[in-house]
């Protein structure tokens, strides 16, 4: 059942003079692209803490990529997934959550959460304030809050629609610690002007420099640092259950699946498209790849214009292996990028095999066709490797499997 407010609030002041048994539950927020799942990684492979998590694992979109993407040691780790937005369509969800967690406490010591980029904590925090069950069993720890040095001005100075918060205002408003991270690509004038930005915000909650998220995770957990009288101080309606939520409508969501394999070299040609027509549109792009010939899982991210991808992991024989994207960003046209995604798929049956005579396109002047051998197919992601018939044994690629690229001698 849920009190009024004035017993609720005493409720919760008996609570906080009492010893606390409950399970410390961590807030991890932080607008899209900040360095949340990074963080997550960096405590899950920290070997010094000694503490076991469970992990409430929350994207905006339908197909999450997150989960494939936290550290294998989280394997040991009790992991509940949400798609939708915590802090508006899926709060009841976070509650059943929560409650079938508490079934398995002698599992884990605390509990994480790592919001959607889009959402703003105050409605996650109040969670733990207007449900009985709840507050008996968890106490809100603190709310950690990553902000990305290269675009976190221009986040908390987008305009909204009338009605609909700016969530990165949010996300810094009410933390209890603030991560100022990647600092590696700001210079020390930008920093400073960024934290004295941070500061009206968020006048009392400590600055911790990083980059790649890395801190020590015993100054993030267990820390005991949510207040609840200085959140109700800056949002006398903290405790309103039936307070409005919007989202800006232009913000949107694309993700998706499918199973197979993609060529790589597609794939880096649709990107840089991508980048190029969306720019700063663009709030974040994730993804977990099987790309034919590797062995290993290719995880790409990025924000706006900045886009990191790289082979990480080895495919364990039990995993399924499938792509998955996810793209948030303003405006986007989702057909144009659902199809281009699609067109990157590929058949792990190539036309050629080794031994086979081609003409391969290396792009020379006046004939760019140079007879060869194929002497290696999907090698490094490629689906042909090519020796030359031109007296030094030259070797090239033949990077997307076509005619225009590879064709019959």
């Amino acid at each position: 059942k849920n009190l009024p407010k004035l017993a609720l609030q005493l409720t919760i002041m008996s609570a906080m003079t009492k010893s606390d048994s409950r399970v410390p539950v961590t807030i991890l927020t932080g607008f899209l692209g900040s360095g949340k799942t990074t963080l997550l990684n960096h405590i899950l492979d920290d070997s010094t803490h000694g503490l076991r998590f469970a992990i409430i694992e929350n994207e905006f979109g339908e197909v999450g990529v997150d989960e494939k993407i936290l550290s294998e040691k989280s394997d040991e780790e009790v992991i509940e997934v949400m798609n939708g937005c915590i802090c508006c369509t899926v709060r009841g969800d976070l509650v059943e959550a929560l409650k079938r967690l508490h079934k398995k406490i002698a599992q884990f010591d605390a509990v994480i959460i790592e919001t959607t980029g889009l959402a703003d904590p105050a409605p996650v925090a109040q969670t733990f304030f207007v449900d009985d069950d709840i507050q008996s069993k968890f106490v809100l720890d603190g709310i950690i809050t990553v902000v990305d040095c290269k675009h976190i001005i221009a986040r908390l100075d987008e305009e909204k629609p009338e009605g609909v918060e700016n969530e990165a205002v949010e996300q810094v408003a009410f933390a209890d610690r603030i991560l100022v991270n990647k600092t590696d690509l700001v210079d020390g004038k930008e920093i400073t002007a960024i934290e004295a930005r941070l500061r009206t915000i968020s006048p009392e909650a400590p600055l911790i420099r990083c980059t790649h998220s890395k801190v020590d995770p015993m100054s993030l957990i267990k820390i005991n640092a949510f207040s609840l009288d200085r959140v109700t101080a800056m949002d006398p309606e903290f405790l309103d259950t039936d307070a409005e939520h919007e989202h800006d409508e232009s913000v949107s969501s694309l993700a998706f699946k499918f199973d197979g394999v993609l060529n790589i070299n597609k794939l880096q040609d649709l990107i840089s498209d991508i980048i190029q027509n969306y720019g700063a549109n663009l709030y974040r792009y994730k993804g977990v790849l099987n790309v034919a010939g590797m062995s290993k899982k290719f995880v790409f991210q990025g924000v706006g214009m900045l886009f990191s991808g790289d082979f990480t992991t080895e495919w364990q024989p039990t995993d399924n292996k499938e792509c998955r994207f996810v793209f948030i960003g303003k405006n986007l046209n989702k057909k144009t990028l659902t199809d281009g995604f699609l067109a990157c798929k590929c058949d792990a049956v190539l036309r050629f095999k080794v031994g086979d005579e081609v003409l391969a396109n290396v792009g020379g002047p006046s004939n760019p066709w140079a007879a060869g051998k194929i002497i290696k197919i999907w090698d490094q992601g490629n689906p042909y490797r090519i020796e030359l018939a031109d007296g030094d044994k030259t070797n090239v690629w033949g990077p997307i499997d076509t005619d225009y690229y590879v064709k019959a001698k």
